[in-house]
């Protein structure tokens, strides 16, 4: 019987049963870190581009893709949140009179930040 182009590929079969199934694998992925960014990234494309998530899973670039977004969010993210804070005057000596204000202030910044992140780079 001639090989398939599976077996001539080096694949090899196990036995189910009745059945002979191929022995597949996903091609490896180096590891690279995954934080809050990629994690949000991950659960989008899970729940509203199953094909796009498919397929970078099976090819092996989804931890690699989720690295690129991650870092490229959270420069913009850094990088918004130090703008805003200067145009709307948030200064060190603000954070020394007023500690509470200052906090208030930070946080609203950084909850409209996060919000252009969102929607610039995770839900594209």
């Amino acid at each position: 019987m001639a090989k398939t182009i599976f077996e001539q590929t080096g694949g090899t079969y196990t036995m189910q049963g009745d059945y002979c199934l191929p022995d597949l694998t996903l091609p490896a992925e180096e590891e690279c870190p995954i934080g809050v960014w990629g994690q949000r990234r991950l659960r989008y494309l899970k729940q509203h581009h199953k094909i796009l998530y498919y397929n970078l899973l099976t090819f092996g670039k989804l931890r690699s893709h989720l690295a690129d977004v991650e870092q490229e969010a959270q420069s913009l993210f850094l990088r918004l949140v130090k703008e805003y804070a200067e145009r709307e005057g948030m200064t060190e000596q603000l954070k020394a009179d007023n500690p509470m204000e200052w906090v208030c202030r930070i946080n609203n910044i950084r909850e409209r930040v996060n919000e252009v992140v969102n929607a610039e780079i995770i839900f594209i």
